[in-house]
């Protein structure tokens, strides 16, 4: 077992949690703060990732955690539709700038 990368998906997995709480409340400049910090996460994940292979059992604990962050991520998604409907209709508005 490999306590370092199971902490990283730990990690993740609590970001892309507090991600989808923050988008249930429309807190987007948090989702945004979030997905920098879960980035940041991934990035070392792979690193450490390089030296080290997971045992049977721990791959099923980060399978079982991956099909939770898809699950978060597919919602968050769901929330940001709208948000970013309205953007682009916000912005599909806006003259164009002349420089």
């Amino acid at each position: 077992m490999h306590p370092e990368l199971m902490n990283y998906y730990e990690a993740i997995e609590r970001a892309s949690a507090d991600m989808l709480s923050a988008a249930r409340c429309g807190n987007w400049d948090q989702v945004v703060k979030l997905e920098g910090a879960c980035v940041l996460l991934i990035s070392r994940l792979k690193n450490a990732a390089r030296h080290a292979a997971l045992d049977a059992e721990t791959a099923k604990a980060k399978s079982r955690i991956m099909q939770r962050i898809l699950v978060n991520d597919a919602e968050i998604r769901h929330l940001a539709e709208p948000w970013l409907q309205d953007l682009e209709s916000r912005l599909s508005l806006r003259q164009p700038t002349l420089h």
